[in-house]
């Protein structure tokens, strides 16, 4: 039996009773970066503080307490948002979506594309900008997964609704019983 062949880029389908295909990532993200501007304004009007103060504190202060207040506005303020972006992660393979978050407790969520969803892509102005956006997977049953500020959301969209079809092809088909083999000579 031949392989159909691809229609608009489509991932080639595998062929009727084979064995089941490895589950590939399509794509791995973070929300976009540019909710970290703040940080980095901070980080660098701390910088410009303590080179400015460091030797010309008044009388009853000393360095070491202003380096000691600079670093922890910048664990607080610069840090502890970079981890909070940092380990929030978007994944997007053959046969799911996941997200994963959590510094110190790391939560997932999982939606199957063979359940099939509606995608639902909302971009604010700023979003729009930025090419960003938020799409919103429900499958009628489980709460909405909430993929928050994805940079590309054209592409992102374009790949989730490719690999719903795709699976959802695949499971109609997988359901079908095999033709019977032609008898042998």
């Amino acid at each position: 039996m031949t392989q159909p062949q691809p229609f608009a880029s489509r991932p080639l389908m595998p062929a009727p009773g084979s064995p089941a295909q490895p589950e590939l990532r399509v794509a791995r993200f973070r929300g976009h970066a540019r909710r970290l501007f703040w940080c980095a304004l901070v980080l660098v009007a701390i910088a410009g503080a303590c080179g400015y103060f460091y030797g010309n504190l008044p009388a009853p202060f000393e360095n070491w307490m202003l380096l000691t207040v600079a670093a922890v506005l910048v664990f607080l303020l610069v840090l502890l948002p970079f981890l909070a972006w940092w380990s929030h992660v978007y994944t997007i393979t053959t046969r799911r979506v996941i997200e994963r978050r959590g510094i110190f407790v790391a939560r997932r969520r999982e939606l199957a594309h063979v359940r099939g969803y509606t995608i639902q892509v909302r971009r604010g102005l700023l979003q729009r900008m930025w090419r960003a956006g938020t799409l919103v997977l429900s499958n009628g049953v489980d709460p909405p997964l909430r993929l928050a500020n994805v940079p590309s959301v054209e592409l992102v969209y374009e790949a989730l609704v490719d690999q719903v079809e795709v699976n959802q092809i695949l499971a109609h088909r997988d359901g079908q019983p095999l033709p019977p083999a032609p008898p042998s000579p």
